[in-house]
């Protein structure tokens, strides 16, 4: 078949498959099935992907809020199925390979698809995978809502909690560094349905730290009666936690690492004795009873307790979180720009504005906090709206955090070098991109997200084809744009009109196209012999998690990665360069 004729709606090689997009037209020959004004029609063909390539989608752009033709339910149903061809065909520690991959080198946004992966792994019936999944628990799940996430999962996949459960689960809490754990357990009280006094007391932890079982009474009997428990016999109660050494074995040591460096933001207060630790909780418990601002604000700064310790009647408070601030963790600080600013703390030229602008600006603290650049997009759309996405919360905006916002989300992903080459970016403004919400956000679905991917390329690379502009603006002129037919071969077929030198050609879509009188593999090729280039390539970058591509997989010089993985940007240099 001539590659350089056929429509994006006729087969061009037998192994493409018709993508989920629909168009209509015509009048219908079976009235009784459709409207007697028009008929249905499948939409273009495409290539799969491969199982793998649909898990990094699914961990990067999860299912919430599903695609423009297909729904949330339908599309978590067929990743799933992904995953467990996986598993059926040998590969599942491949998968808690990747799985751990992506969580510690912070590609993903959202914790769900990961949480929701590793459980699938850990309930397999195939005994290799179950040992990885549960192997790399602790270093997966780095806190308390991460390990509450798993459990959730892990139970709705039913079998109940059995041995390896139970055994990594208890290592979860043994392992850890008192301090680190005082604090997450203090600050993260419940999540998911459940709460450590649950999880404690259906895995069974055994140790014989004193201050892991201190504060594991606590947990399951409340300050007094941890108290009164140093008191008793050393013996093991059940009120107590039985004194046994869990397995000290690398992988726990690894686990140990792990959960307290995912933890060091958290907190600061080292404890090293019972008393330590006890007058650390009796602040804890103080705290979420009182009223007194001062005393709060001297316990804050004393014990660095975070803003999950305070009483909510007191978060209207200017005194309580310009203390909370001074060491407030990164993430929670971008999460809680909005109510600072509408209790007029972020005045403008203020103390507080200064700091946030400042840590904003600083790629350091945003890599050792792994705040993910979508994350960063997700504020910054919020927050310049002046009001919450649910609630009534209010603000006037501070220009220079919006700034220092759109800033850290370009600061955000890996550090790429410009490449030098010639791009050539083409954004799919069509329908679908609109209908396509990624990770469940209610302000960025897939066009929004191609935008923001598009602008971190221009930023970084010198040669493309895109006028350098603000985010703001390249969003705004996107959504002008009237949505029509998507034909993702324009890019090429633009460059061979226009006799334009390319090396790279980019396309961020949802991979819904169908509309074209050739196929985006076959423009390519039409223009690696037109203008005598034959190393040029084609990058698909993929802006929700189907199973299609428009890029071929036969072909070395094309290639599909996901939008929003952090590392797409490291991924687009490598494979222009020739390094991929």
């Amino acid at each position: 078949m001539d590659v350089h004729n056929t429509p994006q709606t006729d087969q061009l090689q037998t192994d493409q498959v018709q993508n989920s997009a629909g168009i209509y037209s015509g009048r219908t020959p079976f009235p009784l099935l459709f409207s007697p004004l028009q008929f249905y029609i499948l939409g273009g063909f495409v290539w799969t992907v491969d199982n793998m390539q649909r898990l990094r989608r699914f961990l990067c752009l999860g299912s919430e809020g599903g695609t423009y033709y297909i729904g949330e339910k339908e599309l978590g149903i067929e990743n799933a199925k992904g995953v467990l061809e996986l598993i059926n065909e040998g590969r599942g520690e491949d998968v808690v390979a990747e799985v751990k991959k992506f969580s510690l080198e912070g590609r993903t946004s959202k914790q769900n698809p990961i949480m929701f992966v590793l459980a699938l792994c850990a309930k397999s019936n195939n005994l290799p995978t179950k040992q990885a999944a549960y192997k790399v628990l602790g270093d997966v799940c780095r806190i308390p809502t991460h390990l509450f996430m798993f459990i959730k999962y892990a139970h709705a996949l039913g079998q109940g909690w059995g041995r390896a459960q139970r055994n990594a689960v208890s290592a979860w809490y043994t392992t850890q560094d008192p301090s680190k754990l005082a604090m997450a357990v203090t600050k993260y009280q419940s999540r998911e349905g459940y709460t450590h006094r649950d999880v404690l007391r259906l895995s069974h932890p055994k140790t014989t730290n004193p201050l892991l079982k201190f504060l594991f009474v606590y947990i399951t009997k409340g300050l007094e009666k941890a108290i009164e428990s140093l008191e008793t016999s050393s013996s093991t109660t059940e009120a107590t936690v039985e004194t046994k050494t869990v397995d000290n074995s690398d992988a726990s040591k690894n686990a140990t690492r792990q959960i307290v460096n995912g933890l060091d933001e958290e907190a600061n207060t080292k404890i090293t004795t019972i008393t330590e630790l006890q007058v650390f909780l009796a602040a804890v418990e103080k705290a979420k009873t009182s009223t007194n601002e001062q005393e709060l604000v001297e316990s804050i700064r004393k014990f660095h307790l975070v803003r999950e310790h305070m009483p909510t009647t007191i978060l209207g408070s200017v005194a309580i979180w310009s203390a909370l601030l001074e060491k407030m963790p990164m993430t929670a600080m971008i999460r809680n720009l909005g109510k600072m600013s509408e209790i007029n703390l972020l005045k403008e030229n203020s103390q507080a504005e200064k700091q946030i602008v400042e840590r904003l600006n600083d790629q350091q603290q945003l890599r050792r906090a792994r705040i993910h650049p979508f994350n960063l997009l997700v504020a910054l759309e919020t927050y310049k709206r002046g009001e919450g996405i649910k609630g009534k919360l209010k603000w006037n905006v501070n220009e220079m955090v919006k700034q220092a916002l759109e800033s850290a989300f370009y600061s955000s992903f890996k550090f790429v070098e410009p490449t030098n080459k010639r791009f050539c970016l083409g954004l799919d403004v069509s329908g679908s991109m609109a209908g396509a919400m990624i990770n469940g956000s209610p302000t960025i679905n897939a066009a929004v997200g191609s935008c923001a991917m598009c602008m971190v390329t221009v930023r970084t690379e010198p040669y493309t084809k895109v006028v350098d502009q603000s985010l703001e603006t390249v969003m705004d002129v996107t959504r002008k744009i009237s949505m029509g037919n998507t034909d993702c071969a324009l890019p090429m077929m633009w460059a061979i009109d226009h006799k334009e030198d390319i090396d790279i050609f980019i396309v961020y879509t949802d991979n819904e196209t169908w509309y074209g009188e050739i196929h985006p593999s076959g423009a390519l090729k039409k223009y690696r012999i037109k203008m005598n280039k034959p190393q040029a390539k084609l990058i698909v970058c993929g802006m929700a998690s189907n199973k299609f591509t428009i890029a071929d997989p036969n072909d070395g010089g094309m290639l599909d990665i996901v939008g929003f993985d952090s590392a797409a940007p490291q991924i687009i240099s490598q494979f222009s360069l020739g390094l991929l």
